[in-house]
């Protein structure tokens, strides 16, 4: 007679076997941690070798970040998978991470050494999220930081004596009259910078204000960020741009990535990359505000591109207001093109009035041929964070 499970008094795993009483298994098990702790130990040997490697680079003051080299690295990695037998897919994303973290240590140990020794920084506005961020880097890497506060003018003369650089990290709307009272105080071979998320009108103000080395700077990222591992900078020249050299070398250091872009063409290609993305996820945060929907039901009931979707919106309400209405406001041309955003919306509406599938369509696929091959690298790169999504939660 058979006896089920479902027998009252009998527990559900009467039936199953303990691991001890499965013939080899427990060897197997032995041998699993055995591999483990083989893996672990030549993860430690490996940390040994980038030690040194981290040595040659800060004597000869080389970038940590070698695209080139880490994509070849991958390369060979996922060839060495599939001779394995092994999922490439997977091996490409263990070595992802060991690689990550091997340079975030990296750029923790390089960016203590100073690419100029000595130097002096003055950042002006330094008691700001931004101006703190940058003012522990600097002392944490060894430069002596001066900072001038809206109380400090009376004493700009001596703050300014013998600086190497000065870093004007102020609200857009203060920043070309901060650098209008600047830079007659600043010593001729001083570098002075601004971190503004707007170039053109700060880097005009610097280049009236000052004859000396002058270079405009956007860090694309926020004061949140606790490593600057593979973050964008951009670098808008100014004047001298050798004499500024050893400033954006410095960010390399850190682990940026220095991309340099004319200032006017960085403020029109900002006004859609963060002025109409942050305008246009506030103004869908404030309609789902507005209609008092159940949030922590949508959520339960969420696939995972909804969920991600809300994770940024989520994102952008929990940071600092002020700093996105810079953003968003900070000139008339970003405020033009919002308008233009918000009236092709309104036109939009002749579609839900109509109902007119063919039309929405035509105008999806006419939509779908210009973004053209990038829809497909979308496709791999949302796949990709949707998965890992899924994973976390």
């Amino acid at each position: 007679m058979t006896i089920s499970p479902e027998q009252p008094g009998v527990p559900d795993n009467a039936l199953t076997p303990s691991p001890a009483a499965i013939p080899g298994l427990e060897e197997l098990r032995r041998d699993i941690d055995a591999v483990d702790e083989q893996i672990v130990a030549l993860l430690a040997r490996r940390h040994l070798t980038v030690q040194r490697v981290v040595a040659l680079k800060t004597a000869h003051r080389l970038p940590v970040y070698h695209p080139s080299r880490e994509e070849d690295l991958i390369s060979q990695r996922r060839d060495q998978a599939v001779r394995a037998g092994l999922d490439p897919d997977h091996i490409e994303e263990l070595y992802r991470s060991i690689v990550r973290h091997s340079r975030v240590r990296q750029t923790v140990q390089v960016s203590r050494v100073p690419v100029r020794p000595g130097a002096r920084v003055l950042l002006v506005g330094a008691g700001g999220k931004m101006g703190r961020y940058f003012a522990e880097w600097f002392t944490t890497t060894g430069y002596e930081v001066r900072q001038l506060e809206r109380g400090d003018w009376p004493q700009v003369g001596r703050l300014c004596h013998g600086i190497d650089a000065a870093l004007v990290s102020v609200p857009i709307d203060l920043t070309v009259p901060v650098i209008a009272q600047l830079g007659p105080h600043l010593p001729p071979e001083c570098v002075l910078a601004d971190i503004t998320s707007v170039k053109a009108a700060p880097l005009d103000a610097m280049l009236a204000a000052h004859a000396g080395p002058v270079v405009g700077l956007h860090p694309l990222f926020g004061p949140a960020t606790h490593t600057m591992d593979k973050q964008l900078v951009v670098a808008s020249p100014g004047r001298a741009p050798e004499a500024c050299q050893w400033l954006l070398d410095q960010f390399v250091a850190w682990g940026n990535i220095v991309v340099p872009v004319d200032a006017r063409q960085h403020d029109h290609l900002m006004t859609f990359v963060q002025a109409l993305r942050h305008f246009a996820t506030f103004a869908f945060g404030d309609f789902l505000c507005r209609q008092q929907i159940n949030l922590p039901a949508t959520l339960e009931l969420s696939s995972p591109i909804y969920r991600l979707e809300m994770g940024m919106i989520g994102r952008l309400f929990g940071q600092d207001p002020e700093l996105y209405a810079e953003i968003i406001f900070a000139t008339p041309e970003r405020r033009a093109l919002l308008r233009d955003f918000v009236l092709s919306l309104q036109q939009h509406c002749e579609l839900l009035e109509t109902a007119d599938k063919e039309a929405f369509t035509e105008r999806f696929r006419r939509v779908t041929e210009w973004f053209g091959p990038f829809c497909g690298q979308a496709m791999r790169e949302s796949s990709y964070l949707i998965e890992k999504l899924v994973e976390r939660f």
